[in-house]
C-alpha cells in the first residue's frame, strides 16, 4: 500500500516533468521558427525520452529533426527548417561528429568531380600502347653479365 502510493506519486511527478519539458521544447521550437537567420538549431544532449518528445514537437511544427552522437550521454537533436533540409553529405558529417562547413564540402565536391573527369579522360585514351619488345637477356644482364 505505502510502496504503491510512493510509486504512483513518482509516476505523477515524471508525467508532470514530461509535460513541462514538452512545453519548454514547444516554446524553443516556436522561437526557432520565428528566428529568420537560423536554418538549424542544435539542442543540448538529452535522454531518449526527451529526444523522442523533441522529435514529436518538431514533426508537429513541420520541421525536420535528426539525432546525432555516439553514446547515450552525448546524443543530441538537431532541428532543421524544411527549406534548409540537410543534404546527405551534411548528415554524414554530423554523424561522424564533425561540424558542417558548406565551403569545405563544395571544395571536396569539386575535387571529386575533377578526379572523375581525369579518370574518364584516361579511360577514353585507352590502354597505353605496349613498349618495344625487350630481350630477356637485357633484363637480367646485371645478373648474368654480358
Amino acid at each position: 500500500p505505502e510502496q504503491a502510493a510512493r510509486m504512483k506519486k513518482l509516476q505523477e511527478q515524471e508525467k508532470r516533468q514530461k509535460v513541462e519539458f514538452r512545453k519548454r521544447m514547444e516554446q524553443e521550437v516556436s522561437q526557432f521558427i520565428q528566428a529568420t537567420g537560423e536554418p538549424r538549431r542544435r539542442f543540448q544532449p538529452m535522454n531518449k525520452i526527451e529526444r523522442s518528445i523533441l522529435h514529436d514537437v518538431a514533426e508537429v511544427a513541420g520541421l525536420t529533426s535528426f539525432s546525432f552522437g555516439d553514446d547515450e550521454d552525448s546524443r543530441y537533436v538537431m532541428v532543421f527548417k524544411k527549406e534548409f533540409a540537410p543534404s546527405d553529405e551534411e548528415l554524414d558529417a554530423y554523424r561522424r561528429g564533425e561540424e558542417w562547413d558548406p565551403a569545405r564540402a563544395e571544395e571536396r565536391r569539386r575535387l571529386r568531380e575533377l578526379a572523375a573527369q581525369q579518370e574518364e579522360a584516361e579511360l577514353e585514351r585507352g590502354p597505353a600502347p605496349p613498349g618495344p619488345p625487350n630481350d630477356y637477356k637485357d633484363k637480367y644482364r646485371h645478373l648474368i653479365g654480358s
